[in-house]
């Protein structure tokens, strides 16, 4: 009698495809996707079933500033559309690379983009306190305009002005069954890209709105609904660090979710690195998840095995 393959999440983090000092290019995008995918296509290659998620933070806010360049020419979209674009294109671009990959290796199978709508509440005090930075760095006096059509900004560590968007907290995915059944028949999905595409409920019909869900909480959402028993969180350290940064940095190969919450309530994750990926462990070990893996993408193999990387285990 066969058995079914274990499910595994992989979360592809936005600058794992635009990496510090780089123009963005879209070549430069494409080198990392491969980069990446080569490595996945190991896991496929040895029955894993795969869903892949994938954050947008760089590429969103370079879909803002095009909005923005030619608002007097074409009229703006709002952010849920532009968060909508940055799905579609970056998962095209994973789609298209590990395609090709898969195809190298004489490995017949499908793969698939999913755009994903993400129920939220209207209700989440994200929406009356919005805390996301996202888009370009204005100066002081561009700032103010930009406040007079309502935008809301804040200072960034002295390097500039920032619009801030809410970030509420993922509830459920619309498409989680279908993404689930796609998998189950062996289809390589790429889904609930930069966090999916946020949504209300108003009246029973879907609404999208203006925010920006963070990825690590959605792909836990997924990860979730999908049955999933692992996440395979791919960024650009090779593991966990307490005191990252300092002298007396220390890595974690293992670690339980009991020292993780430790860990996290002790301040080691900060908002903007590290504690969405485990904010996001831990709500997903919590329900039941078997274990979560945080590496670099040249590493996964390596980490699956045990041999790299942070395994986050019950």
């Amino acid at each position: 009698m066969s058995t079914t393959p274990p499910l595994y999440i992989i979360s592809l983090g936005g600058n794992t495809l635009i990496r510090r000092g780089e123009s963005g290019a879209i070549e430069e995008q494409f080198a990392h996707a491969r980069q990446c995918v080569s490595q996945i296509s190991r896991l496929i290659d040895e029955g894993y079933r795969i869903v892949i998620t994938h954050g947008n933070g760089p590429i969103v806010g370079n879909i803002m500033m095009r909005n923005e360049a030619a608002r007097n020419t074409v009229p703006p979209m709002p952010l849920y559309i532009c968060d909508a674009d940055s799905e579609g294109g970056i998962g095209f671009m994973i789609q298209q690379t590990l395609y090709n990959r898969l195809k190298e290796i004489d490995l017949a199978k499908d793969v698939v983009t999913v755009i994903t709508q993400v129920v939220v509440n209207r209700e989440d005090e994200a929406f009356s306190k919005p805390t996301k930075p996202v888009g370009p760095y204005y100066t002081k006096e561009e700032a103010a305009m930009l406040e007079m059509r309502g935008w809301i900004l804040i200072e960034d560590s002295g390097r500039g002005y920032r619009r801030v968007v809410p970030s509420p907290k993922p509830l459920r995915i619309i498409e989680s069954h279908i993404i689930k059944l796609l998998a189950d028949m062996g289809v390589v999905v790429i889904a609930a890209g930069g966090g999916g595409v946020p949504v209300v409920e108003v009246e029973g019909r879907l609404q999208g709105v203006d925010a920006v869900i963070d990825k690590d909480l959605a792909t836990s959402a997924l990860a979730k609904e999908t049955g999933a028993v692992s996440i395979i969180n791919l960024t650009q350290v090779d593991m966990v660090y307490t005191n990252y940064g300092k002298r007396d940095q220390r890595g974690l190969r293992t670690a339980s979710l009991q020292e993780m919450r430790d860990y996290y309530r002790q301040g080691h994750f900060p908002p903007g690195s590290m504690g969405p990926k485990i904010e996001a462990a831990i709500e997903f070990l919590e329900a039941g998840g078997q274990e979560v893996i945080i590496t670099s993408p040249e590493l996964i193999g390596d980490a699956i095995e045990g041999k790299a990387g942070t395994r986050i285990y019950p």
